[in-house]
Parts: structure tokens; sequence; C-alpha cells
């Protein structure tokens, strides 16, 4: 446990030296369970949103992350199933024991009182706009209604860890925490993702 958390807090300040990471709250961080949603650039992206959470609020949050990326060597294993916990979804039933929903795995961490990272775009986007959202967040906001849904906006990310590229780039990135949404009793799945993915629109730089 204290080898986890030593690692936990020596990667945080390795990842907030390498990118000058700043963040911006437009609410500041509580204890309310949450689902942080963000914009997806790299595999790194949860990694800036967990270092940017007080240690407190860092320690019930876990990321969502794909198991057939992670999952590959020993050293990556160790690292996002004991230092980052993350819920880890299969894309490729091969490496991974199949689930018949992928969803099942989020909803216990919320049942357990525990806090989320997620991507509702689904994969990397390479390009400036968003793909449209996967309905897990729908979903999961739906089954627990109580939780806050918080969109964060990432930029520069996508630059300090290309496609392809294991050595960060030095760069200055921000992330830009919006504030929560809930979901509403009669709210419909296209009537939510699209409210979720104007409020991540929102926080996104604008340009002249």
């Amino acid at each position: 446990m204290i080898i986890t958390q030593l690692f936990a807090t020596t990667i945080c300040n390795v990842a907030k030296l390498i990118t000058g990471m700043r963040a911006v709250w437009c609410d500041a961080p509580g204890a309310q369970q949450r689902i942080y949603y963000a914009n997806h650039r790299s595999h790194s992206d949860f990694l800036l949103i967990w270092a940017s959470l007080p240690s407190e609020i860092r320690a019930v949050t876990r990321p969502v992350a794909a198991a057939d990326y992670w999952l590959k060597g020993s050293i990556r294993s160790y690292f996002i199933t004991k230092v980052f916990r993350a819920v880890l979804i299969e894309r490729n039933s091969n490496t991974f024991p199949p689930s018949s929903n992928p969803l099942e795995r989020m909803d216990e961490a919320l049942t357990s009182g525990e806090s989320l990272i997620m991507f509702p775009e689904g994969t990397r986007n390479l390009e400036d706009d968003l793909l449209p959202f996967k309905a897990g967040i729908y979903h999961l906001a739906k089954a627990h209604p109580q939780t806050e849904i918080v969109p964060v906006w990432l930029e520069n990310l996508g630059r300090v860890m290309p496609k392809g590229k294991v050595i960060p780039v030095p760069l200055l990135c921000s992330l830009t925490f919006g504030s929560p949404l809930t979901i509403t009793e009669s709210e419909t799945k296209e009537t939510f993702l699209a409210r979720a993915r104007d409020a991540l629109i929102a926080l996104a730089p604008q340009t002249a």
C-alpha cells in the first residue's frame, strides 16, 4: 500500500512537471461522487485528470481504461491495476476475460461509492471536433442519478503524447473542469448526450 501510494505521488508529480499542467475549476473540487468525462486524445488522458484531483478524491476515483492496451507487459499491468486501480474494459476478448456488458464493471464501481474518469467518444480522436458520444455515460447517469457528471476539456495533451510515441514531448497542457451536470428524471438519451457534449465543447478554448 505504501509503495503504491509512493508511485502514485511520483507519477502525478512527473506528469505535472512534463506537461506544465494547469487545472482550472469552474467549481471547486468536492467529495461528491462524480463521473469525470473528457475529450480523448491519448492513452495518458486519464492520468492528468487523476493527477489534478486532491489526493483524498484521487484515492476513490478510478479511470476507465482499455484492457488490451494496458495489460501488455507486467509493468504496465501493475500500474494500471495496482496504482490507478482502473476499471478495465476489454476491446479484444483474447486479452481479457469477456464480459456480457462492459458497463457492468463501471456500474459496480459507482455502486460501491467510487467515482470514475471516462471518455464518451469511446476511442482516441486525433481531430479537433468531438466524435459522437457513446450511450454508456447516459446509462450510468440514469442508474446513478445522484452522481454528478463533470465535463473536463483537455488541451494539448494529444501533442504531448502523439499516437505511436512512448516518449512525451514537453508542452504546456491545460485542463478545464466544468460545472457538474445531473440527469433529469424524464431526460431522453439523445437529449442528455447532446447536453453533455455541448457542455464539454463549451470548455474548449475559443479560436479567433
